[in-house]
């Protein structure tokens, strides 16, 4: 998706099924962090609160992610643990249900650790 300059732009280059996704993410994320400004941070939908990046997150063909995940230390470990991929990456794949309460909770958490105001 490189080149995109805004968050509809970004949504609108995938099918239908991830776009439905994505819009569900980005309103969780909004209605968890609703200081949020949205931007495009290494080619993908990122939310900041007071300039600081807070979340982001980005579709692909088989799943949908959150960047960064939040320290390990969480309230949240033991339903994020299951989505955990990689280092810093939530990973939600597209065939079961997206849990946007979840994603939300995590976007709450991620804007408390990263300093929000």
């Amino acid at each position: 998706m490189a080149g995109v300059r805004t968050v509809d732009e970004y949504i609108a280059g995938f099918a239908p099924v991830v776009q439905d996704v994505l819009a569900g993410m980005r309103a969780a994320i909004h209605a968890s962090v609703p200081d949020g400004t949205e931007t495009i941070s290494y080619d993908m939908p990122t939310i900041q609160v007071g300039g600081k990046s807070v979340v982001g997150f980005a579709g692909w063909k088989k799943h949908v992610s959150i960047y960064p995940s939040p320290a390990e230390d969480s309230d949240l470990e033991a339903q994020i643990a299951p989505y955990r991929s990689g280092r810093g990456t939530l990973k939600f794949p597209l065939d079961a249900p997206i849990p946007y309460d979840l994603i939300g909770q995590v976007a709450a958490l991620l804007a408390e650790q990263r300093g929000r105001s």
